[in-house]
């Protein structure tokens, strides 16, 4: 009976051990759905971070808030960010690393690749400030008073008028010799940024104290405008030099940009996580261009134009909707896509999701560098305006017609960056410092590449439509590298995308203005292929090879945030990974 006893008692530890153990498996699976060991380090360093940016850049006074203008870092700014980001790689070098989850030892990766990124860039934009403060002999004087500024320090208002007396002479007397000396773009550029820096610090100082403080708005606005008005006079010396030089300015187009070279390319695809060569992601592109010339061919030849696809793509453009009705559209080609998706039982979305999508109608203006709608917590549709020019009105309808939309409405709402936006305010907030536009773009994209391979397009006419954005990121990989790479110009990435994927024209300079005028990566466009690519070679390891299925693979992906895919599949696969971790993920298979 004892004994019976003792095996009964034995076999109920070991039941509640396994309990136990599941229970906290499951605990420990919900807990990294939020974080992981490093999530506070991570916190900490985003806090940091904001706290000296916020303490050294200037500031601008209206209503009743002041908001921090993003400036030139000020050489104590530099200082201070380089000194905070070397203490943080000394805790990263104490953490016990061996002992993380595969969570954890992700987010040590991606805030080691964050603090060593911006170490470049202070140690780069340090370098660039050597070479140009010769021409900033009054600079010290501008960051002194910001000083004063920042603890609000009282001086006679007599005193700092005639110290600004002596600022606005300086800086008059460097407006003269600077027309004499030969700068490169580069140092021209730098000396721009340091000029205006200088600038807003300037009125943070002033705006501080004046009509706050008797003496000072007595004796200062004076001399202050002065030197104010100096001061604007300079930096136009360097930004007007930038462009008398600027050998970017085709013809009429006027779309600037400046090449990073080859060497740049490479390091920023390195930190991207990208184990590709801009020539060999230039060979991918040509390749997938390929494959999209076949499907368009077969498509062409369903709608009775045999090889002459341009002439069934002015079909497709001539079927754009009546004015005022494409936000009728957007809705409809919205459920057309989310129907095909529950069927196929391919991911789950929150009701309140579906729910709090909205649209915004795009301005004019925007739509210079915007041809087409964005996306994000609403669709942003772009659509002829009353003021436009009549041309520009039809090209606007053309290139947003229903058969061209309907590949792309679900890239900007569900799944893609409405989903995205929903669940990443929700899961791994603290990830946002590491979102890349492999996983921006290339989530949205690789449902465009899904949706094609199930069938989404049934009609010649909608997989023409599909067709055109698949051709279109493939152009973006092959006119954005070759632009960097100091081959193409910007009429060359225009003529491209017209006479290549079937662009109307003012909607292809607006994709080349948008992509070069210095709002994104030089590696964005890239981003939305490589990104979708990257993913669906994920799927078919893990869904495909029957590990995962669709939901499971979706679910846990959009979990992890908008961090590097090479990662995100590093956690789904529970790879080894060491405190070194560099890209490795040869994930390039040739299209279907």
């Amino acid at each position: 009976m004892l004994k019976k006893n003792i095996k009964n008692t034995l076999f109920a530890c070991c039941i509640l051990l396994v309990s136990v153990q599941v229970k906290a498996q499951t605990s420990n699976s919900e807990l990294f759905e939020q974080t992981s060991e490093m999530g506070t380090m991570i916190r900490g360093y985003q806090s940091d971070i904001d706290a000296l940016n916020d303490y050294y850049n200037p500031y601008s006074q209206g209503g009743y808030y002041n908001w921090p203008i993003r400036s030139f870092n000020s050489p104590d700014q530099r200082k201070r960010l380089t000194e905070i980001n070397n203490d943080y790689l000394k805790k990263l070098s104490a953490a016990k690393f061996e002992s993380f989850s595969i969570h954890g030892k992700v987010d040590y990766v991606l805030l080691k690749r964050e603090i060593e990124s911006a170490l470049f860039k202070l140690n780069a934009e340090q370098k660039d400030y050597k070479s140009v403060i010769k021409y900033f002999p009054f600079a010290d004087t501008i960051y002194g008073l910001e000083k004063l500024r920042k603890r609000g320090v009282y001086l006679e208002g007599s005193v700092l008028a005639a110290q600004i007396n002596i600022l606005a002479k300086q800086i008059d007397t460097a407006c003269i010799s600077i027309k004499k000396a030969s700068l490169n773009s580069s140092d021209l550029k730098t000396a721009a940024d340091v000029a205006t820096g200088l600038k807003s610090r300037l009125t943070s100082f002033y705006q501080f104290y004046n009509n706050y403080e008797p003496g000072f708005s007595w004796w200062v606005p004076k001399p202050y405008h002065e030197a104010d008005s100096a001061l604007t006079k300079y930096a136009a010396v360097f930004t007007n030099s930038l462009d008398s030089i600027a050998n970017l300015k085709v013809d009429k187009l006027n779309i600037k940009g400046t090449p990073i070279g080859r060497a740049e390319l490479i390091r920023q695809l390195k930190e991207e996580f990208i184990p590709y060569t801009p020539e060999q992601l230039i060979e991918l592109a040509e390749k997938e261009f390929a494959y999209c010339d076949e499907e368009l061919l077969k498509a062409s030849a369903a709608m009775g134009f045999g090889k002459n696809w341009k002439a069934a793509q002015e079909k497709i453009k001539n079927s754009y909707v009546p004015l005022g009705r494409q936000a009728e559209l957007i809705v409809k080609l919205q459920d057309d896509a989310l129907r095909f998706i529950k069927a196929n039982d391919l991911i789950d979305i929150p009701p309140l999701a579906e729910e709090t999508w909205g649209m915004v109608m795009m301005s004019e203006e925007r739509q210079l560098v915007n041809p087409f709608f964005t996306g994000g917590r609403e669709i942003s549709i772009s659509y002829p305006t009353a003021s436009m020019q009549e041309d520009d009105k039809l090209m606007s309808m053309r290139g947003n017609n229903p058969y061209f939309s309907r590949g792309t409405v679900q890239h900007e709402l569900l799944p893609g960056h409405h989903y995205q936006y929903y669940m990443n305010s929700r899961y791994k907030g603290y990830r946002d410092m590491f979102k890349t536009p492999f996983s921006v773009e290339g989530w949205p994209l690789y449902w465009e590449l899904l949706l094609y391979e199930k069938g989404f397009a049934k009609t010649p006419e909608e997989k023409m439509g599909m067709l055109f954005w698949r051709m279109h990121r493939c152009a973006r990989i092959l006119f954005s590298l070759n632009f960097h790479l100091g081959k193409w110009n910007p009429k060359q990435c225009v003529d491209f995308l017209v006479d290549r994927v079937g662009h109307e024209k003012a909607n292809a300079e607006g994709e080349v203005r948008r992509s070069f005028k210095g709002d994104y990566s030089p590696l964005y466009q890239v981003a939305y292929l490589t990104g979708g690519l990257q993913l669906y070679a994920l799927k078919k390891e893990l869904v495909d090879g029957r590990k995962m299925s669709f939901k499971e693979f979706h679910d846990k992906i959009i979990k992890q945030n908008l961090i590097p895919i090479e990662l995100i599949r590093a956690t789904l696969i529970n790879q080894p990974i060491t405190r070194d971790f560099t890209t490795s993920w040869k994930f390039y298979q040739p299209a279907r």
